[in-house]
């Protein structure tokens, strides 16, 4: 079943499936948005931007590009999305290809995997390249295997080599369900009502302590974070409890 579900005729399938539903949720839910102002003024300002965002949001992640980051003025004219290279990954590949965003295929290496090439090294090398010549890079810090909502220092790493801020970027929707996966991955339902929240954006430098600024990194997602589960409607909790 698994290599039937990971061929290419499925994931092209799953891909066209996802896509519609991305956009799906992005025309109808009834969005509440705050930071655009200042979000829009760092994206107007760079060469490139690294927007960061949690794993288990990745449904609702084009919801911005589509609505805002697009069209904001500047000279980021590209959207990229740092994606793995897991058979997992193809279909949410072939999905933001019909968005206009390009996939950067690669991840951090599995420890138990450690001989296993997870095209890190490339991946690094084409984000910063992109970076650098226009583009807004979507990182999810805590992927593509965890731990859930915890910044790892691959977007940092990133940002620094290219000289780009991190813009934190967080979303909800609710009503939503929650899967039982590591990450309790996130489907949003469409017509419900959502928040986009862009947090404070965060300027590196190549002298900068990495650890400082993951920690940085770290207090600003997750205040965005719980800022926009709020909007939505969910408990000050961390993150919501929620199903259909």
């Amino acid at each position: 079943m698994k290599s039937l579900f990971r061929s290419k005729p499925v994931t092209t399938l799953l891909g066209a499936l996802i896509w519609a539903w991305m956009v799906l949720v992005a025309r109808t839910v009834r969005w509440k948005v705050e930071g655009i102002e200042q979000a829009r003024q760092t994206w107007s300002e760079n060469q490139g931007v690294v927007v960061a965002s949690w794993h288990s949001r990745i449904m609702m992640l084009p919801s911005g590009w589509i609505r805002h980051m697009k069209h904001w003025p500047g000279p980021i004219r590209q959207g990229a999305m740092l994606i793995s290279l897991s058979p997992d990954g193809e279909a949410v590949t072939r999905a933001i290809a019909h968005l206009g965003i390009h996939a950067i295929r690669g991840s951090t290496a599995n420890k138990k995997k450690a001989k296993k090439d997870k095209g890190g090294i490339k991946a690094v090398a084409e984000a910063v390249r992109l970076l650098r010549s226009g583009a807004g890079v979507c990182i999810t810090p805590d992927g593509p295997r965890g731990p859930a909502e915890i910044v790892s220092l691959g977007a940092i790493m990133i940002a620094q080599r290219a000289g780009a801020p991190i813009l934190p970027y967080a979303l909800s929707v609710k009503p939503a369900k929650r899967l039982g996966t590591w990450d309790r991955f996130i489907i949003p339902f469409p017509f419900a009502r959502g928040a986009i929240v862009y947090g404070e954006p965060l300027a590196t430098t190549r002298d900068a302590d990495p650890r400082e600024l993951q920690a940085d990194l770290q207090k600003r997602l997750d205040a965005a974070t719980q800022r926009a589960d709020m909007l939505a409607g969910y408990s000050t909790d961390k993150t919501p409890v929620t199903s259909a």
